[in-house]
């Protein structure tokens, strides 16, 4: 990492730690956001971030923080915790209005056992881009609603996930993984392929060759998006927990 801030990151399964170090200002931060990017591609089940080695010269700077669980909580739906902050990073954390609700523990070893803690209920699959691709996503997504007595999101959820799996298969074409995650109150569904292009719903045009599917997707979730990951994209969706 650039810009006078490392990043070292470790994984303590199924946590990922990222341990920082250096001065942490409006510089920095857009550094410090793409480490912890980085860190979230592998989709650990929580994110600790080391705040022992950072010292903190403008406290606008740790809406960073905040923007990385916000990231984090709709793809891959993990929780991000803070740790060893210094007292005047401690407390500019508890003033700011945007990173109070981030946990922030006093050491690493008690922010690890507790984001050891918070591991949400998950089923993953691999795919290949071809026919069946989208049936077996039903077929996953549907039994994971059944496991989790979420009778109402079955359905839709289905929908929406065929409909991201129809996508890669139509346009990215290459294998791909489907996660279908409940952290309530959402029914969080990605996938995760390996073409770097963004993926877009279509406009008005009924007469447009693409783009309807995603559409739909944006009907029937609460929110969606797609960020990259990796040398792809994951495709995320967020359907109420019901």
């Amino acid at each position: 990492m650039s810009s006078g801030i490392t990043c070292e990151v470790r994984t303590t399964a199924p946590v990922a730690v990222v341990r920082l170090t250096g001065p942490l200002h409006l510089g920095t931060m857009r550094s410090v956001h793409q480490a912890l990017s980085d860190a979230l591609v592998d989709q650990p089940e929580a994110l600790v971030v080391d705040m022992a080695g950072v010292s903190v010269e403008d406290r606008l700077a740790l809406s960073v923080f905040a923007a990385t669980a916000r990231r984090a909580e709709e793809w891959p739906a993990v929780p991000v915790l803070l740790c060893s902050p210094s007292p005047v990073a401690a407390r500019w954390l508890a003033e700011s209005t945007t990173c109070r609700v981030l946990p922030v523990s006093t050491d690493c070893a008690e922010a690890t056992r507790l984001a050891g803690t918070t591991s949400a209920l998950r089923m993953r699959a691999r795919l290949e881009p071809v026919a069946g691709a989208c049936r077996r996503a039903r077929d996953l997504v549907t039994d994971a609603c059944a496991r989790w007595n979420l009778p109402e999101a079955s359905g839709p959820a289905a929908l929406v996930l065929s409909e991201l799996v129809g996508n890669v298969v139509r346009h990215a074409g290459t294998p791909m993984q489907v996660t279908v995650t409940l952290r309530r109150p959402y029914l969080h569904l990605a996938v995760v392929d390996g073409s770097s292009a963004q993926a877009r719903a279509g406009g008005t045009d009924l007469h447009a060759e693409g783009g309807r599917g995603l559409m739909l997707v944006r009907e029937l979730t609460q929110r969606w998006g797609s960020v990259p990951a990796g040398q792809g994209k994951a495709v995320w969706a967020m359907l109420p927990a019901t």
